[in-house]
C-alpha cells in the first residue's frame, strides 16, 4: 500500500513539475516581446552611477505593476547624497525570504555598435567632464530580466510560498551601490534575506546558456590613488627640480613586480593603473602626478601584500628622488570603492545548478572558471558569507556569430568596450526562465 502510495505521489509531482516548467515557458513567451521593448528603452537611455533616475523608474513601475511593494530611492552614499536603489517586497504566505538583485548603472563609453537602438546619451562624470554613456556591462539586460522575474514569480504565486525580496541596485560600477544600500538599514527596513541569487551576462556564452561556479567565483576588486610628488621647473631646467612624471614612470613599472615577486603566484593577483594625471604643458615640470588604481585579488593577504608593496615602493621613490617628507608620495585606499571577493555558496550552488541543469540540460550549463573581474553583489552577503549567494553567468551573444570567432580563434566584444552586443531575445528569455526556476525551487 505505501509502495502504490508513494508511486502516486511521485508521478504526481512529475506531472505537477512538467505542468509548473510549461506554465513556465507559456508565460515567459508571451512576455518576451515587452520585456524586449523595455530592454532597448533601457538600453538607449544610460545613466552613470548615482544617477539612475530613468532606470529605476522603469523598474519601480514595472515592479509595482507586477503587484509588489515598492519603496524608491534606498540608499545613501558616504557624501550623504540619496541613492536610486529600488525595493520591491512580495509576500506569499509563510516560508524563506529570497533576494534577487539587479544592477542598473551603465559606463562611460562611448557605443559604437551601430544598433538602432545604440545610446547616443552624453552626461558628465564626476570631473564635470563630457563623456558618452553606454550598457557596457549588461546592466540592461539584468534589470530587464528582474522585470520578467517579478512577473513570472507573481503569476505563478500558486507555486512557491515565504517572501520574495526584489532589489534594483545603483552604482555598481563605482562599487558603492550596495554598501549605500546596506547604510541606508536595507536589511533592518525590509528584512534579512535567507538567501541570495543574481546573475551576469558574459560575452563567452551563447545566449540560451547558463554558467555556474560554487566557491570563489569574482575577485576583489581594491580602488587606490597614488599622489606621486616633484618640485616643478621650466622644462628646459629639469636639474632644477624633480620630474614626478619620471617618477611616475618608473612607479608604475616597479608596482608590476609586486605581482610577480612578491604575491604567491597560486593566488592570482593584478595591479592596474587605470588612469595617469599630470601636467599643463609640454615645456613645465610639474609639481603632482596623480595615478588611479585598480587592484584585483581573492585572499585578504595577497590584498594586503599589494597595499603594503603600493606604499613601500612609493615611500622609495620619493626617497630615491631626495624629496623631503612634505613631498612624499601618498598611497590612499578608497574603501568605498572597494568590494570583497564574491562567494558562492557550494551547498546552495550545487542545488541551483541542478535546477539549472533540470530547467535547460546539462549541455547548455557550464561550468565556469572564477574571474578576476569583481562585482559588489557580495556585499549583501555580509562579512565571512553570512547569507547564502549564488551568482551565475548568462550566455548572451549570438550563437553564430560566437561560433565564427571561437573558429577564427578571436573573443567577441565583452564588458566594458564600446561593441558589447548582448543578443536581446533569447537572452532575456533564458535569463528569466532561470532566475524564476531557481527562485521557484529555493522557496518551496
Amino acid at each position: 500500500m505505501r509502495t502504490l502510495l508513494h508511486l502516486a505521489l511521485t508521478m504526481l509531482s512529475v506531472f505537477a513539475g512538467a505542468a509548473t516548467a510549461q506554465d513556465l515557458r507559456s508565460f515567459i513567451d508571451s512576455e518576451t516581446p515587452s520585456l524586449v521593448g523595455t530592454y532597448k528603452d533601457i538600453h538607449a537611455h544610460p545613466e552613470l552611477s548615482h544617477g539612475e533616475a530613468h532606470t529605476s523608474g522603469i523598474l519601480a513601475t514595472a515592479l509595482r505593476e507586477a503587484g509588489f511593494t515598492v519603496t524608491e530611492r534606498v540608499g545613501r552614499y558616504s557624501d550623504g547624497s540619496q541613492a536610486y536603489g529600488v525595493v520591491g517586497i512580495l509576500k506569499n504566505g509563510a516560508g524563506p525570504t529570497l533576494m534577487i538583485r539587479a544592477d542598473m548603472d551603465a559606463l562611460p563609453i562611448v557605443e559604437e555598435t551601430g544598433l538602432p537602438y545604440a545610446s547616443h546619451v552624453t552626461a558628465k562624470n564626476a570631473n564635470g567632464e563630457t563623456v558618452g554613456v553606454m550598457h557596457a556591462c549588461g546592466h540592461d539586460v539584468h534589470t530587464t530580466v528582474l522585470i520578467g522575474t517579478a512577473r513570472a514569480m507573481a503569476a505563478m504565486k500558486s507555486q512557491w510560498h515565504g517572501t520574495l525580496m526584489l532589489v534594483g541596485q545603483p552604482s555598481e560600477e563605482t562599487v558603492d551601490g550596495a554598501k549605500a544600500m546596506l547604510g541606508d538599514h536595507l536589511y533592518e527596513r525590509f528584512g534579512r534575506p535567507d538567501r541570495i541569487i543574481g546573475l551576469h551576462d558574459w560575452n563567452q556564452q551563447a545566449a540560451g546558456t547558463v554558467g555556474i561556479r560554487g566557491g570563489p567565483i569574482y575577485a576583489s576588486d581594491t580602488s587606490i590613488d597614488v599622489v606621486i610628488r616633484g618640485i616643478g621647473s621650466h622644462g628646459a631646467n629639469p636639474q632644477s627640480g624633480r620630474d614626478p612624471i619620471t617618477l611616475a614612470a618608473l612607479y608604475i613599472t616597479q608596482i608590476q613586480t609586486i605581482v610577480s615577486r612578491e604575491e604567491d603566484p597560486q593566488d592570482p593577483t593584478v595591479v592596474t593603473v587605470g588612469s595617469i594625471h599630470g601636467g599643463t604643458k609640454r615645456n613645465i615640470i610639474p609639481d603632482t602626478v596623480k595615478l588611479e588604481l585598480t587592484t584585483r585579488s581573492y585572499t585578504d593577504k595577497s590584498r594586503e601584500v599589494v597595499i603594503q608593496g603600493l606604499k613601500e615602493m612609493a615611500a622609495g621613490i620619493s626617497a630615491s628622488a631626495g624629496l623631503p617628507p612634505d613631498k612624499a608620495a601618498t598611497v590612499t585606499v578608497l574603501e568605498d570603492e572597494s568590494a570583497p571577493a564574491v562567494y558562492n555558496d557550494p551547498a546552495q550552488t550545487e542545488g541551483v545548478k541542478a535546477t539549472l541543469v533540470k530547467t535547460f540540460g546539462a549541455e547548455n550549463v557550464i561550468e565556469i572558471p572564477r574571474k578576476m573581474g569583481s562585482e559588489d553583489v557580495g556585499v549583501f552577503a555580509l562579512p565571512n558569507h553570512k547569507i547564502p549567494l549564488t551568482y551565475f553567468d548568462l550566455g548572451a551573444m549570438d550563437p553564430t556569430k560566437l561560433a565564427a570567432a571561437k573558429a577564427a580563434g578571436k573573443i567577441l566584444p565583452g564588458a566594458h568596450t564600446s561593441r558589447f552586443e548582448p543578443l536581446p531575445e533569447p537572452t532575456l528569455r533564458t535569463g528569466v526562465t532561470a532566475m524564476t526556476a531557481v527562485a521557484l525551487s529555493l522557496l518551496q
